[in-house]
């Protein structure tokens, strides 16, 4: 479906996103689609022609373009998550693996997007208890080791059954979208978009034993710090939002089709995955 609206955001370096920024104005002027940005981008980017200016919070959007890399991405996917908005993404980071075009394809791209020509993924997301209400992540949920600290001891169960005590410098609760990249990097296994399921690994495990292990949906993930006296960091997708205080524990959810990433019609996981990584084996 064509879209009515169109909400557009960039990471923070606005002389790489503004020209791309002036061409979609173009673009959804000629096509009759109204062009919302928030203060913080007419702040970055000067005034647009024929943009609304809409608060930070305002959601009401058929189409949200980001212009940015895979951390700017995953802010932007938690953003919408639930809203029903897709996000359509334009790659200027280093890898892109969510990015639904390269710069290069600006044109065409944004321009079949906003004629409502894309196909939607539905992604899940990580839902984490938290004392001021829970953490969501589209990628990951990481705990670890403070910097310069000892190491962590971590101990983790499944639907109340504890299945081992690690002590490793972190462990990782990843999606299958996020299982390309810190799960990837601690030997994890790679899932397809579509498996319904999420991963634990662990970073620089000090046992022989510790494995990856992907957790079914429906069940509940709970990591217990086990340490009587350090605290360990806690990370959303790359961002810091809290710790796990000592003897404490936190539990982790699946949660279904969330997210919602525009693709390009007939995109594939697979062509992504070797698109960005190169093959699997030679």
């Amino acid at each position: 479906m064509k879209p009515r609206s169109v909400s557009v955001s960039s990471h923070s370096r606005p002389e790489e996103t503004g020209a791309a920024l002036r061409r979609i104005a173009e673009l959804a002027g000629e096509l009759g689609v109204e062009l919302r940005l928030s203060p913080g981008e007419v702040r970055k980017h000067g005034e647009i022609p024929g943009a609304v200016e809409v608060s930070e919070d305002d959601h009401e959007t058929d189409l949200a373009v980001i212009l940015g890399g895979d951390g700017t991405i995953l802010t932007h996917l938690r953003r919408y998550a639930g809203t029903g908005v897709p996000v359509f993404a334009v790659n200027y980071g280093a890898i892109g693996f969510l990015a639904t075009v390269e710069p290069s394809e600006v044109e065409d791209g944004v321009r079949r997007a906003l004629e409502g020509d894309f196909d939607v993924m539905q992604l899940p997301v990580l839902r984490a208890e938290a004392a001021d209400g829970g953490r969501l992540a589209v990628n990951d949920i990481s705990f670890h080791r403070r910097h310069n600290g000892r190491v962590a001891e971590l101990a983790y169960s499944v639907e109340g059954e504890e299945l081992g005590e690690v002590r490793c410098d972190g462990l990782v609760v990843s999606t299958p979208a996020g299982s390309t990249g810190y799960n990837l990097a601690n030997g994890g296994p790679v899932l397809a978009w579509g498996v319904e399921g999420f991963i634990v690994s662990f970073i620089a495990p000090h046992t022989l034993t510790a494995r990856a292990l992907v957790v079914a949906p429906d069940d509940t993930l709970q990591v217990t710090n086990r340490s009587s006296s350090d605290p360990v960091d806690v990370i959303t997708d790359g961002h810091s939002v809290g710790s796990l205080a000592p003897e404490a524990s936190t539990a982790i959810r699946f949660s279904h089709r969330e997210a919602l990433l525009a693709q390009a019609p007939g995109a594939t996981f697979y062509h992504r995955l070797r698109d960005k990584f190169g093959r699997l084996s030679h």
